[in-house]
């Protein structure tokens, strides 16, 4: 992995493998490295294919977005919010008298064709002996603070917790079904959802709210991906280490992004290091937006550091999605040194181990 032109070339499915399952890979894996967010594409324009030199060490295949839109499944009680309208305020279930309609206007999961759209892509993949992930965002709050409107679904905890309990089960009774569906035709070797069950201070509610109510569900998940044998891949935003050691009981394989000014990376490594691997997000509010490019490498090298312990255990890749105005230098230095420093820091931890 020395040669300048190996260095860039994607990694191999069982280097991101190791590296998951903290088994020494050659170097720590790009996943969502190039996430380019709201408006980067309109600043920089073709200007994005300089990119295109670095490695993206999976191959990130989509449920279509339509399956969980709950505005094309034709809720007679549902009246168009028209555009712009937050995730959070179409309310898709305004009454829980609904619900059994509401699942029962659910797209299939077993429906034909449903991933056929993708099916050529994970095909691919295989032939070319590339790390598959697959999966949809959100999960047991975020989808059903969009159906229900975030108010309400917080007192929802408090006030309807058997209908709380019905939601969720209906909910991960369809994700287990998708997720074994994905196992039969296309083989991925993860599952990627999201959740932000954190803001920047603390959890969106209380640990022992999470406990009851959306913990037992995680574990199903979990459950069907290690029968599926997927790793389980979870995005979630903010300060999430109240529950770290929850998610990863519960089978969460690797915990994106821990977010810089929420949680503490070496505090976090050294607690939940052993358990849970880590797709390490640079900052995309502050360090890529305002730093320096030599600023940008000392991140870089900060966050591999603390997370690639000796055997592995680490992925890098964006905290979320890199915005407009964030400086072109300061991308190019996030995925150079990722490569580089990346490739570099797996090297001596072989050397130490064989020493």
């Amino acid at each position: 992995m020395g040669e300048e032109s190996d260095l860039f070339q994607p990694l191999l499915r069982a280097e991101v493998v190791k590296a998951v399952e903290r088994r020494g890979p050659v170097r720590i894996p790009l996943v969502r490295a190039k996430w380019w967010g709201e408006g980067l594409d309109e600043q920089y324009g073709d200007r994005l294919a300089h990119f295109d030199r670095y490695p993206t060490d999976v191959e990130h295949l989509w449920l279509p977005d339509r399956f969980f839109d709950a505005g094309t499944w034709g809720l007679p009680w549902h009246k168009p919010a028209g555009e712009g309208v937050a995730h959070d305020a179409r309310m898709y279930l305004p009454s829980w008298d609904l619900l059994d309609e509401f699942f029962a206007r659910m797209p299939d999961p077993d429906q034909p064709g449903l991933l056929d759209s993708v099916k050529e892509r994970a095909q691919a993949a295989r032939e070319t002996d590339r790390y598959l992930l697959w999966g949809f965002w959100r999960l047991f709050f975020e989808r059903p603070w969009g159906y229900r409107g975030m108010e309400n679904l917080m007192v929802d905890y408090y006030t309807e917790p058997g209908n709380i309990h019905r939601l969720h089960d209906g909910l991960c009774d369809v994700y287990c079904r998708l997720i074994r569906r994905a196992a039969r035709e296309m083989r991925p070797d993860g599952f990627w959802t999201s959740d932000d069950l954190g803001n920047q201070r603390q959890l969106m509610m209380r640990p022992e709210t999470f406990r009851e109510f959306l913990l037992p569900y995680y574990r199903r998940v979990g459950q069907a991906c290690r029968e599926c044998g997927m790793h389980f891949w979870l995005h979630s935003c903010g300060n999430n280490e109240d529950i770290l050691g929850d998610l990863a009981d519960a089978g969460v394989s690797i915990f994106h992004p821990v977010q810089k000014h929420t949680m503490d990376e070496r505090r976090t490594a050294r607690l939940f290091g052993d358990r849970i691997a880590f797709l390490a997000g640079i900052d995309v509010q502050h360090v890529l937006q305002e730093c320096t490019p030599d600023e940008v490498r000392a991140e870089v090298r900060f966050l591999i550091d603390t997370f690639d312990a000796a055997e592995g255990g680490m992925c890098i890749a964006a905290g979320n999605g890199i915005v407009a105005g964030t400086p072109f230098e300061n991308i190019d230095a996030f995925l150079d040194e990722a490569v580089r420093y990346g490739a570099r820091h797996r090297s001596e931890n072989r050397c130490r181990q064989q020493s």
